[in-house]
């Protein structure tokens, strides 16, 4: 039987499943539990072959809101924000989460492996050891004055969005409301501005995931780096706030950024819907789109596993060969298959990462 596709996954949140359930850790990682998206035997099936892995700090659970997967599967919705959360909360979450990804890599015995730059990536997908990169998504643990983010920064984190979908010191990420524009509020703080660019400095990349459009706006102006959102749609097909507007799309490709598809059935559904009973003509709708504003060398995946509901066509990370299948169905060359697969996160990270 013929190896799969690899793919490079741009955002998955997997180390929630550890963090839940620390006791059941190598059942989870190294066995598969067959629960949620990924899993060693999950990925190695899939051809999963690489990916960004977030650090997040979850919001705690709000009365006021109600059942979110209930509310988003009922266009249409406008949650409110979460609550900011504080750094001495956040700082002690994200070291333990630190903590289960540093142990996935021990755990593998030779076929996991954190890489920081991207020759290393590279390799290890040259030899068939899955390469992951350390995200922050949401910088919550890292202070104002950024003392933490070189600590971060020595212990492997190479990716880092200022905020998820509530405010940080560092600025404003989007509510989830559909429909709505990503223009939801003030650009970066100062500390924000200040973090970008010592972001820049270090290497770190800055994620634009989440982010609002005037946040957006700023880091384009202040980073001399490729811009990327690492799991986001098109705005056009699936108007979200969470989704990029094509003058965003416009920014990104000028730089010669990326974005990475976003597998959330409500950022892909054009009705906005949680749904995972959906076929593959949204996805190809916003594949065609991206690719029609980005061009073919910046458009790529990022899934969400483990943080999203997702297609069943897709279900896990088992499925992606489907997925790659339905791209040639839809028409795609087997060229571009694999440059949205991998290639082009490759690429963008040989233009983002330090050697």
């Amino acid at each position: 039987m013929p190896q799969p596709v690899p793919v490079f996954d741009g955002h998955n949140d997997f180390v929630l499943r550890l963090l839940g359930e620390p006791e059941r850790r190598d059942e989870i990682w190294l066995k598969g539990d067959g629960q949620g998206h990924l899993d060693l035997p999950r990925m190695q099936a899939g051809g999963f072959a690489g990916g960004f892995f977030a650090i997040y700090i979850p919001s705690p659970p709000s009365d006021e809101i109600g059942d979110r997967d209930e509310l988003m599967d009922k266009p249409p919705f406008a949650l409110p924000l979460p609550d900011p959360i504080a750094h001495p909360v956040a700082q002690p979450v994200a070291l333990a989460a630190l903590g289960q990804l540093l142990w996935m890599e021990r755990a593998a015995n030779g076929a996991f492996k954190w890489c920081r730059t991207a020759p290393e990536l590279r390799d290890c997908m040259a030899r068939g050891v899955i390469a992951g990169v350390i995200h922050m998504e949401g910088a919550e643990a890292i202070d104002p004055g950024l003392d933490a983010l070189h600590v971060w920064h020595a212990a492997g984190l190479r990716s880092l969005g200022p905020v998820w979908s509530r405010p940080t010191a560092f600025g404003h990420g989007v509510p989830f409301r559909f429909p709505g524009s990503p223009d939801t509020g003030p650009g970066l703080t100062p500390a924000g501005k200040a973090l970008v660019r010592e972001c820049d400095r270090l290497g770190v990349i800055v994620d634009l995931s989440h982010l609002n459009e005037k946040g957006f706006d700023d880091v384009a102006r202040i980073s001399s780096r490729p811009l990327v959102a690492t799991h986001s749609n098109a705005h056009a097909v699936t108007p979200s706030t969470r989704n990029l507007t094509d003058r965003q799309l416009a920014m990104i490709a000028e730089s010669d950024g990326i974005v990475g598809l976003n597998f959330a059935t409500v950022f892909l559904r054009p009705d906005g819907r949680k749904s995972p009973q959906m076929g593959w003509e949204p996805v190809m709708r916003h594949l065609d789109h991206l690719l029609a504003h980005l061009g073919e060398h910046r458009v790529g995946l990022g899934s969400d596993f483990d943080g999203a509901t997702v297609p069943e066509g897709i279900a896990d990370a088992a499925g992606l060969p489907r997925l790659l299948q339905a791209m040639r169905d839809h028409g795609f060359g087997e060229d571009l298959v694999r440059r949205i697969a991998h290639e082009n996160w490759l690429a963008f990270l040989d233009r983002a990462l330090p050697a």
